[in-house]
């Protein structure tokens, strides 16, 4: 049974954790919705804008799994509250920054505090809710957490925006993750892992370095794939992650069990979460900028289609809850999946002329789905480990969800390029049918992967 100190409520526990994973998702959407004034506030071009978007993935891909199993061995609490402070501080910093370098160096350290959040919330609230019923319920407020912070995030920032300045909404998330940090030290019950074991050093650093030169690799092969700089990042990605793989073989106190690739539910939740970001998280982060380029639609409208999606995926993963105990978490998974491969293609045949509401009827399906997703995805990366472990299955699978979406984004890019509207408009419906075939086949996947019987 895993060690718990502290005098905090499973219900209070609960609302902090869900506070903190909103926050961490509006932090990592909100220059969605304000690219265009963030990029020429900064004075920076095209490779300056994708950096912009995609610099926070990088934090929390390099260090999810090592804050989770930080958090089962330290203190989930310590460990949400260190990532809540280190969250404000690059919040506060990113809102002074006065050049794109240094706003991207507190985008990435946004994402390593954001990744300390997520890895632990679910840990959080795994020690304090038993398997069954309550734990299904309290995996479905998490999911719906991510929602919500995926709908507020570019509403948020293109509000202020428009109200005032784009800075705005980084100061908003400095003050906000202080208070969370305050709340958590107040209400959540500290809990870790009943065993605990020697911190994997080598295997941090080999994985945060492994991961950060992957993703750095994937954002400036968008501009280029022949560029020097990204072949060796390609090189020092691939040594780097081999060496992680045959550290963590031989380490007694390894961060990541490798023997678990050899569990079905460990793998169906790991699939799961990567074609969830390679799909549709890709796709709708794409959505904005397409809107703008290709149709004229303004930061303020795309944010509110974002809105439908993610808004009704919020709705969703609470209601998940009511889905019967008997549905194995695997067929809800899939099930899921292939609901937001059936939104996705209902995006697909946009024209010139569309106009926003073309897009309602699929994000509004897709969000359905993606809820069930959220959901689903919560409870079994707690239920696919070992017991005191959960920080852990929480780092991997959202390190999982955050490489797919890092994956999935260059993918699109490349993919839905385009110099005149004909052009982007043709790369939109091409990068549909792409993301709606990971999503689908993602889905086939997770069903394979039967409880007695290898993945097949």
């Amino acid at each position: 049974m895993p060690v718990a100190t502290g005098h905090g409520s499973p219900r209070s526990t609960l609302q902090v954790a869900g506070a903190g994973t909103l926050l961490t998702l509006v932090a990592f959407t909100a220059p969605l919705a304000t690219l265009n004034s963030t990029a020429a506030a900064l004075g920076t071009g095209p490779a300056g804008r994708t950096w912009i978007l995609s610099s926070m993935s990088i934090g929390l891909a390099a260090m999810l799994l090592s804050t989770g199993t930080i958090a089962d061995d330290t203190g989930r609490r310590r460990t949400f509250v260190a990532g809540s402070l280190l969250l404000a501080a690059a919040s506060l910093l990113a809102a002074v920054s006065p050049e794109v370098v240094s706003f991207v160096l507190m985008r990435v350290l946004q994402g390593v505090g954001g990744a300390a959040v997520l890895a632990s919330s679910l840990g959080i609230i795994a020690a304090a809710f038993p398997p069954g019923p309550a734990r299904a319920h309290a995996s479905g407020v998490w999911g719906a957490s991510l929602g919500a912070g995926i709908a507020t995030g570019p509403l948020l920032s293109a509000g202020l925006d428009t109200l005032h300045d784009w800075r705005d909404v980084y100061w908003l998330l400095g003050l906000a993750a202080v208070g969370v940090a305050l709340s958590a030290q107040r209400w959540v019950t500290e809990s870790r892992a009943e065993h605990r074991r020697r911190l994997d050093v080598p295997g941090v650093l080999l994985l945060g370095a492994g991961m950060s030169a992957l993703l750095a690799a994937l954002v400036e092969g968008r501009q280029d794939w022949g560029e020097p700089e990204v072949l060796v990042l390609g090189a020092a990605s691939a040594v780097l992650l081999t060496g992680f793989v045959v550290v963590e073989r031989r380490s007694p106190s390894a961060m990541l069990d490798l023997s678990l690739f050899a569990q079905p539910a460990f793998v169906a939740a790991t699939v799961g979460a990567l074609a969830t970001g390679a799909g549709v998280i890709a796709l709708t982060s794409y959505l904005a900028a397409f809107l703008g380029l290709a149709l004229r639609v303004s930061g303020i409208a795309a944010a509110v289609l974002l809105l439908l999606w993610s808004a009704v995926s919020a709705v969703t993963s609470l209601l998940a809850r009511r889905i019967p105990a008997t549905v194995p978490g695997r067929v809800q998974l899939a099930v899921g999946m292939l609901g937001v491969g059936v939104g996705e293609l209902l995006m697909f045949g946009v024209h010139a002329d569309s106009t926003w509401v073309r897009f309602a009827p699929g994000l509004f399906v897709a969000g359905l789905a993606t809820g069930v997703v959220n959901a689903a995805l919560g409870r079994e990366a707690v239920a696919s480990v070992p017991p005191g472990r959960a920080g852990m299955g929480s780092g991997a699978n959202n390190t999982a969800r955050y490489v797919g979406s890092a994956v999935g984004v260059t993918l699109v890019t490349v993919v839905a390029a385009g110099t005149t509207t004909a052009g982007l408009v043709d790369g939109w419906n091409r990068a549909v049918l792409l993301t709606t075939a990971v999503s689908v086949v993602g889905a086939l996947v997770v069903l394979a992967c039967r409880p007695r019987g290898p993945c097949a």
